[in-house]
């Protein structure tokens, strides 16, 4: 197993991204325990995984970079991906929740 020595430069705020990245999702997690409704749940936990993740991710490009002593960018592919998929899956479920509040409408026969 080698060990890298991870620079200074790159430990500090790779560690401060990985914090708040678990502040976000846990922020995120509260509110979907705490708020009443299913429309007052959808929003905080979209956000506090897309803010964690994204802050998770450049944390990894820092480290990566700094360990391959080159810029590390394949992290921006899946930060890519999570921020084009949850706002559309994210509505994807309101929709499919409007729907299924709206009254039937009575058959006539």
């Amino acid at each position: 197993m080698t060990i890298y020595d991870l620079p200074t430069w790159a430990a500090l705020p790779a560690g401060i991204l990985l914090i708040l990245g678990g502040l976000f999702v846990l922020l995120g997690s509260l509110g979907l325990v705490r708020l009443s409704s299913f429309y007052a749940r959808m929003h905080p936990p979209t956000m506090g995984t897309t803010l964690g993740t994204g802050c998770v991710l450049v944390a990894s490009m820092l480290v990566s970079s700094a360990i391959a002593g080159r810029p590390a960018v394949h992290e921006l592919l899946i930060t890519l991906f999570v921020v084009m998929t949850t706002p559309v899956s994210a509505t994807t479920l309101m929709a499919a929740a409007i729907a299924r509040s709206k009254p039937k409408p009575k058959e006539t026969s």
